[in-house]
């Protein structure tokens, strides 16, 4: 496809809308003057760089904010392009109307939102040595392999998963204790299928990952909402008001939402009232890995000393979601009662976790881990960075020892929902931190992922765009 010509005026240091801002309105002026239509290539971010002779970050502060508006669509490797589902409207209309967003854009599989949670760095995951141990396993399936995959998993991924358990997250089990799942809600739905009934209780973080709530309702478990505070969940408050409850549900690593850590003192009080009570702990440790001011702390499980906690890993968060590969460490007097309840459940396809195993057994999970460590310190300060700058008072971003995700507090009584709602129909995404509470309110802030924000200037230029909505 050959690239459109833009027909740029020439760029002015010295006026007073910055550079990148201009660009941006060449750009819009272009598509709405039929100069660009829908589906023209558009010079690469390195191209325009070195016609226009400006930073690179310049340009992509441009481009960040037509995409976020959703006048450009990139393509990867294809190039980017002029959004196709644009409207055109008469020369007479200098702006065109950007396509409508889903309200759902994180299930938009043709779309990446800046900001979209959930996700990780897309742009770094080593897709070449993906490619290439896809390829392997598919080339050396055998027959037996491709007929029904393993109930529990792939025996050589179960084991791989135990040697890396206990190595990085401190837990000691055996390949027959871990069940591959198809990922978060699966294993929650195992657990509750092999250990709980309709009608029990369960502890769970409040605010707290929707969905959590959304599986249990859907399981009549009646989940229980428990206050967090700076150490985590409040156990002392949890006994006061449910202690009938059959589970706890927590995010021991890093508090979902809000980051922190469960203290020492709350983990041995909620792993001494599971063993009191004959109860169960479902630690879900979804980005544990992900930890910059020291070590990535132990996983609850490795102080489990009474068989009490289930531990729920995913590879959603370290490799990608759309793999949707999951598993669960079960306690070893309860794995003859998960293979019992297995079979009720589709298992994963068996060439997605072959190359899964390749790509640890080969090294390049720890290596690819280390990098993510790293990139996403840099991303994260360079995200809190632009935020601020744009925003300024109007936030109060706050300090998170690891995660995925900025917390940004809203001051002056802004409505996180209607912001959101706001944010979304611009191509912004977002997560009102109400909306993961169990009432609804609390205080305003918005959750935003940082892992795909490339620099402190596209931060900026989309912080620009949140204090436009405001």
């Amino acid at each position: 496809m050959p690239t459109a010509k833009t027909g740029f005026s020439p760029i002015d240091p010295a006026a007073e809308k910055p550079i990148y801002k201009q660009i941006y309105d060449r750009f819009v002026d272009a598509i709405a003057n039929g100069g660009l239509q829908p589906g023209d290539r558009i010079p690469s971010a390195r191209a325009l760089t070195k016609e226009l002779g400006l930073a690179r970050g310049t340009i992509d502060a441009a481009y960040s904010l037509l995409s976020a508006e959703g006048y450009i669509l990139a393509r990867g490797q294809a190039g980017t392009i002029v959004s196709p589902d644009l409207k055109l409207q008469a020369p007479t209309g200098r702006r065109l109307a950007p396509p409508k967003s889903d309200p759902r854009p994180s299930y938009r599989p043709d779309t990446i939102l800046p900001f979209q949670m959930g996700l990780p760095a897309l742009d770094a995951f080593p897709r070449k040595i993906w490619a290439r141990l896809g390829a392997r396993c598919a080339r050396t399936m055998q027959a037996a392999e491709m007929a029904h995959p393993p109930i529990f998993g792939l025996f050589e991924l179960r084991r791989e998963l135990a040697a890396y358990l206990h190595v990085s997250r401190g837990i000691e089990c055996s390949p027959s204790q871990i069940f591959v799942t198809s990922g978060y809600r699966h294993t929650l739905q195992l657990i509750c299928q092999a250990l709980l009934k309709a009608g029990d209780q369960v502890w769970v973080e409040d605010p707290g990952y929707p969905p959590t709530r959304d599986v249990l309702e859907h399981l009549n478990i009646d989940a229980i909402p428990i206050p967090v505070d700076e150490d985590g969940m409040s156990v002392p408050e949890a006994m006061r008001l449910a202690p009938s409850a059959r589970a706890a549900l927590v995010t021991p690593a890093h508090q979902s939402p809000l980051c922190m850590a469960l203290s020492l003192p709350r983990r041995l009080a909620l792993l001494d009232w599971a063993a009191h009570k004959d109860a169960w702990v479902i630690e879900d440790d979804y980005d544990g890995e992900y930890r910059y001011v020291s070590r990535p702390l132990p996983a609850l499980k490795s102080l489990d000393r009474d068989g009490r906690v289930l531990y729920a890993g995913t590879f959603s968060k370290v490799l990608f979601p759309a793999l949707r590969l999951g598993y669960l460490v079960v306690p070893e007097e309860q794995v003859e009662r998960f293979e019992q309840v297995s079979p009720t459940f589709a298992s994963t396809p068996q060439l997605t976790q072959a190359i899964v195993t390749a790509f640890i057994t080969e090294g390049h999970f720890a290596r690819h881990i280390q990098r993510m460590r790293k990139l996403y310190a840099e991303r994260r300060s360079a995200a809190a960075d632009g935020l601020q700058a744009a925003l300024g008072a109007h936030i109060r971003i706050d300090p998170q020892p690891g995660g995925m995700h900025l917390i940004l507090r809203l001051q002056d009584h802004v409505d996180d929902r209607a912001l959101v709602a706001r944010m979304i129909a611009h191509g912004i995404y977002g997560e009102a931190l109400t909306a993961w509470t169990s009432t609804g309110k609390g205080q305003s802030a918005l959750l935003l992922n940082f892992t795909n924000i490339r620099s402190r200037a596209e931060a900026e230029a989309l912080g620009r765009q949140i204090l436009a909505l405001l």
